[in-house]
């Protein structure tokens, strides 16, 4: 059944315009009496009757309404360390499909790009467009939120706000499954480097600030494959995979 995103509903009515009006009447062809998923973006499904369709606007009514199913019951951010060129992107979209609550990038002391604040504002929007079109692509409940750039010592403060935190390692630390084992994962935090891996200070002060440093078998991941590896496990961990 196609999905939307769309706002809160006016008692049990919903009303879709812009793109998304344009795409149900034109490009889908849906008609008055045909079926389809609306969702709030804050991870409630109404399941919805369409009563009229043009471009500019399409008006459904609602028949029934729950939590989206497609939301894992764990919340993941990835905190990731600045990588250069088109990376990012990357990150972000397969990170939204594989279930990450929330990004936050974050200017680590080896990221090689490191755009001014005009600059970096205007990045977070364009991921936050990629992320809002993969929660579209891949059925999701919520649009996860890409947040604004920040230093690593911001990023620290914000750990505390996690129950399960891991810093992931390129020199090293505990099997990823131990680690899961003796940690409640209801809401983890996923610290990862950008190309050049972590500072040995970035990596002491994480450590400090509860992060546990684990490492995701024996070969080295580029700073692009390393949070979707880590998200995979994460997901099959806490049974969102099966």
């Amino acid at each position: 059944m196609p999905r939307f995103f769309t706002g809160q509903p006016q008692g049990d009515a919903l009303i879709i315009t812009g793109e998304d009006a344009r795409h149900i009447a034109r490009v889908l062809r849906m008609q008055p009496g045909e079926s389809l998923t609306a969702c709030d973006g804050s991870g409630m499904d109404y399941d919805c009757v369409i009563c009229s369709a043009a471009p500019d606007q399409v008006v459904l009514q609602v028949q029934s309404a729950g939590p989206s199913r497609s939301e894992p019951r764990a919340q993941v951010t990835v905190f990731q360390g600045l990588p250069k060129g088109e990376k990012m992107e990357l990150i972000v979209q397969k990170s939204v499909e594989l279930g990450a609550r929330a990004i936050q990038p974050v200017l680590m002391s080896r990221s090689v790009s490191r755009p001014d604040g005009k600059a970096a504002a205007a990045k977070v929007q364009r991921w936050q467009r990629i992320a809002l079109e993969a929660a579209k692509q891949s059925g999701r409940g919520r649009i996860p939120q890409v947040l604004p750039l920040v230093d690593f010592d911001t990023a620290l403060a914000r750990l505390e706000e996690y129950d399960t935190r891991i810093l992931l390692y390129e020199k090293g630390g505990e099997p990823l499954s131990r680690v899961l084992g003796q940690s409640p994962c209801r809401q983890i935090a996923a610290l990862i480097g950008p190309e050049g891996g972590f500072a040995p200070e970035e990596a002491q002060a994480a450590q400090a600030a509860g992060c546990r440093a684990v490492y995701l078998g024996r070969r080295i991941l580029r700073c692009e494959t390393a949070p979707l590896c880590l998200l995979s496990a994460l997901m099959y961990h806490t049974g969102d995979l099966e």
